[in-house]
């Protein structure tokens, strides 16, 4: 059955997704599906996926899986079972400059969490299990991690970054003085370490959303990565820095950077660097590329802002297609909702099969956005692929995705932490023997 995404917002008004039904003790069972390989290997057809309670307990062909008697049976012949899909690079409470922003000039700190909560909740409707969100205002960010966690409301893990912003950079507004120098940039590092964030980021460069500091110019001083770096680093807190700069990147990369964010200008000497000393790239290609224009255009973006992210897309476009060249580990991030309609898709999904444009093969595509993703945020103990003992955030598409990565286009069902949010088969749970 396919779905667009479209049909995918309708499904926010189920009333799963906005109160989320208690993890049951019962076993559940999906049978009859294909379980993809993300590993390269052959897949499992006419499988069986045993669930108890958030996590999964077997994964295997049904000649050889016992489903238990009274495990609560979810029927999925003909579909394809691949891991909750991961979006490494969101803004819950974005705001773009146009319009957009305009209009959500007077939202207080409650408005704020409100709307990130519904994003929150529309990403889980896009079969997005799992999210980084890069920067937030205040401790927002936190706060909608932790109500997710606890069960309060419906939406993806959340993984949050705390900014440290630099006087004049990047996501600083004029006039006003931020961090400058390294002890200042350690303190407000510290500060959102104790907030409780899990990943530091901070901007190196200019950016396509700040009319000001050149995109591709080295902004912030070595010292002061360096000394954002260590200061994480001891507490155990990786730091991603945004940057479309290859001096500012190669900077970062020797002071230890653990991943680069958008890298709109990134020559073959940096990639080389970034893949020796094992930096991800989450590059956020939907910012640029010609198929996120109607997002853009939809929210507003003015003119200035419309001319300056074509400006450094062909440079962007040319890093990708070296860093997938050059064996750069990527992570897929979109620097928009995960949700957002973008070229008869969402972003997530146009973002995957971009990289597939630019040179991945499709099941590298489909790593990007689950198993490597996990391994960037050091969880893939517990989520990224399905095997026992991880998390059952688990999604139905209708076709093979590593024959075309367009399948992920027609999700028919999305599970996470074993609770189904939407199956477009819902008579086809059942009891079990």
């Amino acid at each position: 059955m396919k779905t667009s995404w479209p049909a995918i917002a309708m499904t926010l008004a189920a009333t799963a997704l906005f109160a989320p039904a208690a993890h049951a003790a019962t076993t559940k069972a999906i049978v009859g599906a294909t379980v993809v390989n993300i590993d390269g290997g052959a897949p499992i057809e006419n499988a069986v996926v045993l669930i108890e309670g958030e996590r999964i307990t077997a994964v295997g062909p049904a000649a050889r899986t016992q489903v238990p008697a009274g495990a609560e049976v979810i029927q999925m012949p003909g579909t394809y079972l691949i891991p909750g899909l991961m979006n490494m690079h969101v803004h819950f409470g974005l705001k773009l400059p146009g319009k957009d922003r305009a209009a959500l000039a007077d939202e207080t700190t409650a408005d704020l969490t409100l709307r990130m909560m519904v994003n929150a909740r529309k990403s889980l409707a896009a079969g997005v299990t799992a999210i980084r969100m890069t920067g937030s205002e205040g401790n927002t960010g936190v706060a909608i991690r932790e109500a997710i966690k606890r069960g309060d409301y419906a939406g993806p893990r959340v993984f949050t970054a705390g900014g440290v912003t630099m006087t004049a950079g990047h996501g600083s507004k004029p006039g006003v003085t931020y961090n400058d120098g390294p002890y200042e940039m350690v303190k407000t590092a510290r500060a959102r370490i104790s907030d409780g964030q899990d990943w530091i980021k901070i901007a190196i460069s200019g950016g396509v959303a700040t009319d000001g500091g050149g995109i591709a110019e080295a902004l912030m001083t070595p010292d002061e990565m360096r000394a954002v770096i260590d200061a994480s680093h001891r507490f155990g807190i990786p730091v991603a820095a945004h940057s479309g700069s290859s001096a500012a990147t190669s900077a970062a990369v020797d002071a230890g950077i653990d991943s680069i964010e958008h890298g709109y200008v990134l020559d073959r000497v940096v990639l080389k660097k970034m893949v020796k000393n094992n930096t991800w790239l989450v590059p956020t290609i939907m910012v640029t590329h010609p198929g996120g224009r109607e997002y853009f255009e939809r929210i507003g973006s003015p003119e200035w802002y419309l001319k300056r992210r074509e400006s450094v897309g062909k440079q962007h476009w040319e890093s990708l297609k070296a860093a997938i060249q050059e064996g750069v580990k990527i992570a897929l991030g979109t620097d928009q909702m995960p949700f957002e309609p973008n070229d008869g898709t969402t972003s997530t999904v146009r973002e995957a099969e971009a990289y597939v444009e630019a040179g991945m093969t499709p099941l590298q595509a489909l790593r990007s956005a689950t198993i490597e993703s996990a391994t960037m945020l050091r969880a893939q103990q517990d989520i990224g692929s399905l095997e026992a003992g991880k998390y059952a955030d688990i999604l139905a598409v209708n076709a093979d995705p590593l024959k075309n990565i367009a399948a992920l286009r027609n999700i028919v069902m999305i599970m996470k932490g074993g609770t189904v949010y939407r199956n477009d088969s819902a008579d086809s749970i059942a009891r079990g023997p």
